[in-house]
């Protein structure tokens, strides 16, 4: 299966009364499609997945998989940190057309690389769909190391790796040392380090940022593998502002803003997340005006 460059884990709009809203997921399911995004991660950490219950994640793969229709594949996020439990969602995302599950590595419990090889292996056993592995130790408390990912790979529908420890040395080693280079990915879980990861052999990112600059940033990857460095390198140092700010505040919170500036409603969180300030937003406003100048001028500079 062919998940693209730029694969986007989708926030989840919700109303006032923090029921989610459906026709306005509709609306982002069909503007990440028309804009960037080569795949949809439905009911990652960005979808606010620790606040929603059981019933409601399943619901939402189910409507992501309708309303997506085939255009673009739609990757469930079904990991806990209960094995067991993680396997019973990727048996209901199976079940609702998914096209693929991610697993985050288990959090808070934090087992040992043999634990955490273990709780993985036996979810892929389970199920016949392509597994995302899901690698974040600043949420988690673990690091998958390297070694556990290779050694993952090797199990035949494991497939990816979302690498967002943020270390490029662990990724190089993944990337040199797994046996199926053409068969085992390796996407960047942080939006910054997508030209770094490209460089070293990496196929894209699973992103956040992608919400609001998704065809900015298919720019800079064809741009990189067009052999274009320069514009390349200079789509990524304007990118760099816009990516920090996106990740000042506690995702989605400023993600969430930023749709609104695009016409959705999307402001609303669920606690314990809270909406930014006024002057959080004020700030947020100046890099997003210095980031749309600068697009600007690059745009100006490449042939019609």
């Amino acid at each position: 299966m062919n998940l693209g460059r730029v694969g986007t884990a989708m926030i989840t709009p919700f109303k006032e009364d923090g029921t989610i809203n459906y026709p306005e997921l509709e609306r982002i399911i069909n503007h990440l499609i028309d804009n960037g995004t080569d795949s949809i991660i439905a009911c990652g950490t960005t979808s606010e997945n620790p606040t929603m219950s059981t019933e409601e994640k399943i619901e939402v793969v189910r409507f992501t998989v309708e309303k997506a229709a085939g255009r673009v594949p739609v990757i469930a996020g079904t990991g806990d940190n209960e094995t067991a439990y993680s396997i019973m969602m990727t048996h209901k995302a199976e079940e609702n057309g998914a096209d693929g599950i991610m697993l985050v590595a288990p959090y808070y419990n934090k087992p040992n690389q043999r634990g955490i090889y273990a709780h993985f292996e036996t979810i892929a056993r389970e199920t016949k769909l392509p597994v995302m592995l899901y690698n974040v130790p600043g949420r988690t408390g673990v690091n998958v190391t390297y070694e556990t990912s290779v050694a993952l790979s090797k199990i035949s529908n494991i497939l990816w790796i979302k690498e967002a420890s943020g270390n490029l040395d662990q990724m190089g080693d993944i990337i040199e040392n797994v046996d199926k280079k053409d068969n085992f990915l390796v996407y960047s879980g942080d939006d910054g380090l997508t030209l770094p990861l490209l460089a070293i052999g990496g196929t894209g990112v699973i992103s956040v940022a992608a919400h609001v600059v998704g065809n900015d940033m298919q720019l800079m990857m064809r741009a990189f593998e067009d052999g274009r460095h320069e514009l390349a390198a200079k789509i990524h140092r304007a990118l760099l502002p816009l990516v920090r700010a996106l990740f000042a505040q506690p995702n989605p919170s400023p993600v969430k803003y930023a749709m609104t500036k695009l016409g959705f409603d999307t402001l609303a969180v669920r606690l314990p997340m809270m909406e930014m300030t006024d002057e959080e937003k004020a700030g947020f406003d100046k890099i997003w005006d210095t980031y749309q100048a600068k697009m600007t001028a690059i745009r100006e500079t490449l042939p019609v």
